[in-house]
């Protein structure tokens, strides 16, 4: 059965879509480059305050186009504190070159996902999508019955099925290549290396709900290649990171470009949580021994990532990368998108 299409029914042109990339880059003038070119921007909701969520959303709106909102589902609590305790100990020499101290006591969160979730509901949003977890299949009916179509991201088709059964309109399905953290449901499971478009053919065999493709962009043929696999649209991120609209720290877009680095890999050493950077000496020294403990990790190494950050000292920072990443350009994200869209 062919899924009926999304993205037509939102009144947006072109099969593409704006990566929602929580912590900075997915600016407010980003989104509106996006919307402009007719394709759809997401406002990235994780690690933003209701407050300054609904500032986003009233920013997206003045473009006058469809746009969505990502939320992170915040998962059930996974801390081996014993572990969590030995990288807090490990990473202190770090932290004390930098004039800082880490707190050692794990800190958790719901990311204000009630808080967020609530907004939506009070002021619906075209789309909504929803990663590191799946929605309730409660949240899911809320949403659609405000007036939101509601996409969850999957990582196998197992997932798949059951974002299905929760009653999703469509499924993000992200490839193990995409930059930033993986969405995976399962943050202690092992990602691989295997191509986007082979998760998405596995999905599609599973579902008939309409596909949204992550992961592992780098020009028009993986766009196209993508499209081919089952995909009715794909997801753009690191090609946009050096956009001149993107929120992406000076740190990070000099790395982008910078020779020392040469390869991504996935790593829980920031976060806690697999995520997909360029190959640092930090991630080097620490991945093998960086607990799964999502958020506990993210919180620990905040500071020190972000103070690394304003100091220029790329080796130490999160920078967050899919594996095209030689492609990004400092460029205006309407030149990346117009690219993009050759030949569709």
């Amino acid at each position: 059965m062919t899924p009926t299409p999304l993205l037509p029914s939102l009144g947006v042109d072109l099969p593409l879509v704006g990566a929602p990339m929580a912590g900075g880059p997915s600016s407010p003038a980003l989104v509106a480059a996006f919307a402009s070119a007719g394709a759809l921007p997401m406002v990235a909701g994780g690690y933003l305050s209701p407050e300054d969520l609904a500032e986003r959303i009233t920013a997206a709106r003045a473009t006058g186009r469809p746009f969505g909102v990502n939320l992170f589902v915040p998962g059930p609590p996974e801390l081996d504190r014993a572990a969590f305790a030995r990288y807090a100990e490990r990473l202190a020499p770090e932290a004390e070159q930098l004039g800082l101290t880490l707190d050692p006591a794990p800190r958790a969160d719901d990311e204000a996902y009630p808080a967020k979730l609530a907004l939506l509901l009070d002021d619906p949003v075209p789309l909504v999508t929803f990663t590191f977890a799946p929605p309730t299949a409660a949240d899911v009916a809320a949403l659609q019955r405000a007036g939101s179509r509601v996409l969850v991201t999957v990582t196998t088709p197992e997932e798949a099925r059951e974002a299905e059964a929760r009653g999703a309109d469509g499924l993000i399905a992200q490839g193990p290549r995409a930059g930033g953290h993986s969405g995976t449901w399962d943050p202690g499971r092992r990602i691989g290396e295997e191509d986007t478009a082979a998760v998405v053919r596995a999905v599609r065999a599973r579902s008939t709900l309409p596909i949204v493709a992550a992961g592992g962009v780098d020009g028009p043929a993986a766009v196209t290649a993508l499209r081919e696999s089952g995909a009715e649209a794909v997801a753009v991120g690191t090609l946009l990171l050096r956009a001149e609209e993107a929120g992406t720290s000076a740190t990070h877009r000099e790395a982008l470009a910078d020779p020392r680095f040469t390869a991504t890999a996935v790593t829980r050493a920031f976060t806690g949580r697999p995520a997909r950077a360029l190959r640092t000496p930090f991630l080097e020294r620490h991945d093998a021994e960086a607990p799964t403990a999502y958020p506990a990790v993210h919180h620990l190494t905040r500071a020190l990532r972000a103070e690394a950050s304003r100091r220029g000292l790329a080796e130490l920072v999160h920078l967050w990368a899919g594996t095209g990443f030689r492609a990004a350009r400092a460029v205006p994200a309407r030149t990346v998108i117009d690219d993009l869209a050759r030949g569709l």
